[in-house]
């Protein structure tokens, strides 16, 4: 069953956690977090993607860029600052965009119960990324950003968080840049003990987001379990970083793809695609249904709804929408045999519109562009149940923790 535990957050005065917190360190390219980071010194995006105070010629995965995290880290502790909760305690993190709203738990949790499948994930992960951030823990001692995690809602524990939030002020209340608000509060002890118990009744907890954090986490435990000759098990290294969230409360958006050279022409594309759909031109962007599909391609949109000679598999994989543009389309008429590692592809998250695939197409960055219907968090858990692997860039959530706000030192 499943453990959390409560921990002493370093975390930033609420004057300044605005600009503290730092949206997640793999959604933004070197020149991206240099531009977000720009005018502020206290941004956490100094320690998260510190080679943005270095020049370019410095490799991203050095030492050096990796001291320097460490270095920012203890300075903005100085100077943002950044104070340790004197207590161990369970936090509450309220995510508002539009008129969508969840709310989760921050807290640690095992990294045992991560190795033993107790915690399940759904996506593989790349030696280059662990590294990274395996990297990045073990020398600045903290996880800097927590694990996107869900699990199906336990009425107790809702009733906890609802509790507090009428009770309570957060910690936190600020609206980030792209309009997402973020709300942190410190779940009063009197609850500790109710979530630690109902979360132990739990057979499972699933990563929604951020399967290379956990697996960094993961490593860095056995490099510091290594390192200590006094190793007990109940070190902080022991635990990784994470936010809890009820799957009915989370919001997936599509990941679109987009082409780049077609190889043919227009009409002999649309002549292959009609062997296992049906094409009809549309005035929407967006396919209204699973087993439909969007796509864009000369200053048109058409909608694509598969015919008879589509036979899916027996795996929950091969049922996805993902999977069936892939082997159906993609593979046999684009010639694109992994997407993991095709240049001709690209993918698109759902945040930014089918406006984006219509920018690409139109200014000729791609030939031809899809938009998805999104996959639901059962079709997540379900994969993850199975020991299936989820395709590539098959799911966008938004919105998104910021780092920062609340680190875990190890």
């Amino acid at each position: 069953m499943a453990v959390i535990r409560p921990f002493k957050a370093v975390r930033p005065s609420e004057k300044v956690a605005h600009l503290v917190a730092s949206v997640p360190y793999d959604v933004v390219n070197r020149e991206e977090a240099a531009e977000l980071a720009k005018g502020n010194p206290i941004s956490f995006l100094r320690v998260t993607r510190s080679e943005i105070e270095m020049k370019e010629k410095v490799d991203v995965y050095s030492s050096e860029v990796y001291q320097k995290a460490k270095e920012n880290f203890d300075r903005l502790r100085q100077e943002a600052p950044l104070v340790q909760d004197t207590t161990p305690n369970f936090y509450l993190y309220k995510l508002t965009m539009g008129n969508h709203s969840q709310i989760g738990i921050a807290a640690t949790f095992s990294v045992e119960d991560y190795e033993k499948d107790v915690i399940k994930k759904h996506e593989k992960t790349r030696k280059v990324k662990e590294d990274d951030r395996t990297n990045h823990i073990v020398t600045t001692d903290a996880q800097t950003g927590p694990v996107f995690l869900t699990y199906k809602a336990v009425v107790e524990i809702n009733k906890v968080v609802n509790e507090t939030i009428k009770k309570s002020e957060p910690v936190y209340n600020f609206t980030s840049n792209d309009g997402i608000r973020h709300e942190v509060w410190i779940l009063p002890n009197e609850y500790a003990d109710i979530v630690t118990s109902e979360i132990g009744k739990v057979k499972n907890l699933y990563i929604a987001d951020g399967h290379h954090r956990a697996a960094s986490a993961s490593r860095a435990q056995k490099v510091k379990m290594e390192q200590n000759s006094n190793h007990t098990g109940e070190e902080e290294y022991n635990y990784f970083l994470g936010v809890l969230f009820p799957a009915e409360q989370l919001k997936i958006l599509p990941y679109n793809r987009a082409v780049h050279d077609l190889q043919m022409k227009k009409n002999e594309l649309l002549k292959k695609i009609k062997m296992n759909f049906s094409v009809e031109e549309t005035d929407s962007p967006n396919p209204p249904a699973l087993k439909t599909f969007a796509m864009y391609i000369d200053n048109k949109w058409y909608l694509l709804k598969p015919n008879e000679n589509i036979k899916t598999g027996t795996t929950v994989v091969d049922k996805l929408d993902v999977s069936i543009l892939q082997n159906y389309l993609l593979q046999p008429f684009l010639e694109i045999e992994d997407q993991r590692t095709d240049t001709n592809i690209d993918f698109i998250g759902g945040i930014r519109g089918t406006e984006e695939l219509e920018k690409l197409v139109d200014k000729g960055k791609a030939a031809v562009a899809f938009s998805m219907f999104p996959v639901s968090v059962n079709d997540l858990i379900n994969i993850s149940d199975a020991g299936e692997t989820m395709p590539p860039k098959s799911t966008w959530f938004e919105p998104k923790l910021r780092d920062g706000l609340l680190v875990h030192v190890i």
